[in-house]
């Protein structure tokens, strides 16, 4: 498998790089088309206000499941990576410390449920919400993604993903087809990571070892407590930056705005894959730069911001202009979601910023500045409660993109605050106003002709 080349890049480099990463990416774009066509379906099936009430406690939730991860997937990663040996001992007391948190949040997900009812009131039942708060626990077994990936071995992720969106996507089309009511697509969110954790239990069990040579061990989960805290931290404020919107809509607004504007965020972010599987491809390459040639690195890091810049401005230009015609193609017995289509125009460009910020966000891990990471997904949740609470009352979903679009930016770019990260901001705001792009074409056509 190869790809293009990419200017300031070594070929050879990029092709084993992507090569060790090419099968998660699959299984993104698999993940993609697959959630589309089902979440297209859903849509019409159910219409504004009960697609509103299906996505109100998956994204209510999801704050909750955040916590009760721990943070552990990614820094278990770079454990297995560090003491491969001690495998059960790793994986062994990582699932039961998710297990166990994702327990623990159920009751503060009735908690939460019950204030938020007596607060706002809402339609949909405290049963949806315990429903999907189990999705956490099945999710304990995401401990394996974790393995599979500190060995490589992203095909067996590949794998257990496009089938289990396979199999996923036709219990919902079984359940469209045979006219079944709301209740059952809430179960089938519990189904489909039910589904994952099964499947990467099969694989784990053919490939490597018994999840029944797990072992717990009380001081490593301690230890592991203490280091990955402010990842779960990061994780939680993550959960508030990017699903807020949902919850102030169906608070100020009710579920049938929501279930249009759900349709907006699945159509918008759906392409936010693309960076995180460009830049695990790429990175390595600039982390080898690193090392041996500062010049060299500040290069490819500016080429880097070039290329997310570049594909992502592409992507906002046509959606902009093709949102009418899709939402009239796909919902054209629906007009009720019609209103999604200029909202649409406008969220989508939300994704440029994103781009941007999981390529600095990689420099900034490079780099240390860890810390920063999370102050910054801090300012942008703040911006996007405040924008959303001001704005979402007098524009409606209109408003939600908007605050979305403001509290982006303002993630990405709050390292312009910060005099050690400062040179960085610049350089993407040279690829983001294409400055760059503009200084390589001068450069192209001022070379001598043969």
């Amino acid at each position: 498998m190869r790809i293009p080349a990419i200017k300031g890049f070594d070929q050879e480099a990029l092709n084993k790089y992507f090569k060790n990463t090419g099968w998660l990416m699959l299984a993104r774009v698999g993940s993609l088309a697959i959630k589309i066509l089902v979440g297209f379906a859903l849509s019409n099936y159910l219409g504004d206000k009960q697609f509103g009430i299906l996505n109100f406690p998956v994204a209510f939730t999801s704050f909750f499941i955040a916590i009760g991860a721990l943070g552990l997937d990614g820094y278990i990663t770079r454990e297995l990576l560090r003491n491969p040996a001690n495998r059960d001992l790793l994986l062994g007391t990582s699932f039961f410390m998710k297990a166990g948190g994702a327990l623990l949040i159920l009751p503060l997900i009735w908690l939460a449920y019950v204030y938020y009812q007596r607060e706002y009131g809402t339609e949909t039942p405290s049963e949806y919400f315990i429903v999907t708060g189990l999705v956490g626990l099945a999710q304990a077994f995401n401990v394996l993604d974790s393995y599979f990936q500190s060995k490589v071995q992203g095909k067996w992720v590949m794998m257990v993903q496009v089938f289990g969106n396979i199999a996923s996507a036709l219990v919902k089309l079984g359940l469209i087809l045979g006219d079944l009511p709301l209740n059952w697509f809430i179960y089938a969110v519990l189904f489909d990571a039910v589904l994952l954790a099964i499947g990467y239990i099969y694989f784990y069990q053919r490939e490597a070892g018994s999840v029944f040579s797990w072992k717990f061990d009380w001081s490593l989960a301690g230890r592991l407590i203490g280091q990955a805290w402010p990842l779960a931290f990061s994780a939680v404020l993550a959960s508030i930056y990017m699903k807020i919107d949902q919850l102030m809509i169906e608070a100020y607004l009710g579920p049938a705005p929501l279930g249009v504007y759900s349709t907006v965020v699945q159509l918008s972010e759906s392409w936010y894959f693309i960076p995180v599987a460009i830049v695990t491809s790429v990175f390595p390459a600039i982390m080898n730069a690193r090392r041996d040639d500062p010049q060299r690195y500040q290069r490819r890091l500016q080429n880097m911001y070039d290329l997310m810049v570049w594909i992502s401005l592409s992507l906002a230009i046509f959606m902009t202009f093709a949102a009418p015609y899709i939402y009239r193609l796909v919902w054209h017995n629906k007009p009720e979601f019609w209103a999604g289509a200029p909202v649409l125009s406008v969220h989508i460009w939300a994704g440029v910023f994103t781009f941007l910020a999981v390529a600095s966000g990689q420099y900034l891990i490079a780099e240390g500045f860890t810390r920063l990471t999370i102050l910054r997904t801090a300012a942008g949740a703040a911006v996007n409660v405040g924008l959303n609470m001001i704005w979402v009352p007098q524009y409606g979903i209109m408003g939600a993109a908007m605050a979305t679009l403001a509290a982006y930016f303002t993630a990405s770019f709050f390292i312009i605050f910060v005099p050690a990260t400062h040179k960085q901001a610049i350089m993407m705001l040279k690829s983001l106003f294409l400055i760059t792009l503009f200084q390589k074409a001068y450069g192209f056509f001022r070379q001598p002709k043969a």
